[in-house]
């Protein structure tokens, strides 16, 4: 049985970080690409980001770039998104997911993932 498990959500300041996880288990995943998503309320599920599975290659949503850092640790089937200066529209049910398919690209679309986590929230105060 796949697991996807999301943690680190919470409180924050604008300006501040938090830094998120996701463990996954039931399948190998170190041959899987990795992402995050987010929804915010009333809005779509978005892309945030995305890590190879090897980890040497990452892609970012425009809106987070050069704030939120992507990273895994295959060892442990863990990936983690890193978010520094945060912002109020930042607040959202952060998601992580796996990539259907292995040795894959860097994918942007929920169609393109299989297994989900039940998301963790991220509410970031002004």
């Amino acid at each position: 049985q796949v697991q996807v498990v999301e943690s680190g959500g919470g409180l924050v300041q604008a300006g501040g970080s938090l830094r998120l996880s996701c463990a996954a288990s039931g399948r190998t995943f170190s041959n899987r690409a990795m992402g995050w998503f987010r929804q915010a309320p009333g809005k779509e599920r978005e892309f945030v980001a995305a890590i190879s599975w090897s980890g040497a290659g990452t892609k970012y949503a425009d809106s987070v770039k050069g704030r939120f850092t992507i990273s895994r640790d295959n060892a442990k089937n863990t990936v983690y998104l890193q978010m520094d200066s945060l912002k109020p529209e930042d607040t959202a049910v952060y998601y992580c997911a796996t990539d259907k398919n292995v040795y894959s690209g860097l994918h942007m679309y929920t169609f393109e993932y299989d297994y989900w986590g039940q998301g963790t929230l991220v509410t970031v105060s002004s």
